[in-house]
């Protein structure tokens, strides 16, 4: 489904940093003359947004993680037909900061088990996974505590604490491992300047 384009997602722990690798990537092919759409889940069109909105603030209780599934397979497929799928029949690189995998792990595996139906829903509503994925991988602690210090209204999941955290970060080591061939590993446990030049040389290889 990706066409002529090229389809990167950053999966990572609240805190790794991921955000920010996602944003020098997309500074970086653009000073190379690469079309480049930077986008981000929860959210990246305006009805999804509006989910962001709903999943990411309030009590931690707000939803059940059955909900949660619902509410962000809802944001995925609008990002997708209006941003995502638009921009790889285009030609351009899409840069995601989440997608799918977050969903495996953050309802699919440690809010409630749910990895069945998550993937059972995404082959029925999605039908695409990234061609490549990079997970900035680092301490849960140091990322959380990095997530806490942003002081944002949308701390719903840093709010479950440490040990979601410690969860996750073992979840998306094994996602790497089932998805071995999309996914590359990054040491986000260094300055923001290294892993972007580890981040940029894992990308360069797969450019069209």
């Amino acid at each position: 489904m990706s066409g002529k384009g090229l389809f990167i997602s950053f999966e990572g722990i609240d805190g790794s940093g991921k955000s920010t690798q996602a944003r020098l990537l997309a500074e970086a092919l653009e000073r190379a003359g690469h079309a480049v759409v930077l986008t981000r889940e929860p959210g990246g069109s305006d009805g999804a947004e509006e989910i962001r909105a709903l999943v990411l603030q309030g009590d931690p209780d707000r939803w059940s993680a059955e909900t949660e599934l619902l509410l962000f397979t809802a944001a995925r497929r609008d990002h997708l037909e209006r941003v995502i799928a638009p921009a790889l029949t285009a030609g351009k690189v899409v840069i995601c900061d989440r997608f799918a995998d977050s969903t495996r792990m953050y309802q699919g595996l440690s809010r409630g088990d749910l990895r069945d139906k998550v993937d059972a829903l995404h082959r029925l509503m999605i039908g695409i996974e990234p061609d490549l994925t990079l997970l900035i991988d680092m301490d849960p602690a140091a990322g959380l505590a990095r997530a806490k210090a942003r002081a944002t209204a949308e701390e719903r999941f840093e709010d479950f604490g440490l040990s979601l955290q410690q969860d996750m970060r073992a979840g998306f080591l094994r996602l790497a491992e089932e998805f071995a061939a999309r996914f590359v590993v990054i040491d986000g446990d260094r300055a923001a300047e290294e892993v972007a030049a580890d981040v940029l040389s894992m990308v360069e290889a797969r450019l069209p």
